[in-house]
């Protein structure tokens, strides 16, 4: 739910009487540091940096048509949340996608700029990790595959 997080050490703490490994983690964005029990890291959803296969395959994600829904925003709305904070790329690639809207096409609501700038966010903050660039620059890669991807499938479309 926090998004990429670094582990900087691995503690032993007691609580209540019993002995703990615990991950510190530190979030650099939110500026926090959480402790988690290493016993619970997967429950809580901790996991490595994706592949480079998953990675691949959200970039080519954000290289196809967006898929446009026509049921209500409400609805939408937490079907988008709930693919971001399911942690899988593909998924909050796939909201990227979907929420992304080219110079040339009508602006987004508030929502839906919020939704989209958390998604972009997320990915970003994992493909700078994975690729070692600072997070504007992962951020301008994505923007850039959407803005080519937009060029693709807008050039069809006539100008009302």
């Amino acid at each position: 739910k926090h998004g990429v997080g670094r582990v900087i050490e691995l503690q032993r703490s007691e609580i209540a009487g019993m002995t703990l490994e615990l991950y510190v983690l530190r979030f650099e964005k939110e500026r926090m540091t959480l402790r988690v029990p290493t016993n619970k890291a997967e429950s809580v959803g901790m996991r490595k940096l994706s592949s480079d296969k998953t990675m691949r395959e959200a970039m080519d994600t954000l290289k196809g048509k967006p898929k446009v829904k026509r049921t209500m925003w409400s609805r939408r709305a937490q079907e988008y949340e709930a693919k971001i904070n399911s942690g899988d790329l593909v998924s909050i690639a796939e909201v990227v996608r979907d929420l992304f809207r080219a110079d040339d096409q009508p602006e987004q609501s508030y929502s839906e700029r919020q939704i989209f700038e958390g998604a972009t966010s997320r990915l970003a903050r994992e493909l700078a990790a994975m690729e070692e660039l600072d997070e504007p620059k992962a951020q301008e890669k994505i923007l850039d595959i959407l803005r080519a991807a937009a060029a693709i499938y807008n050039k069809d479309k006539v100008p009302a």
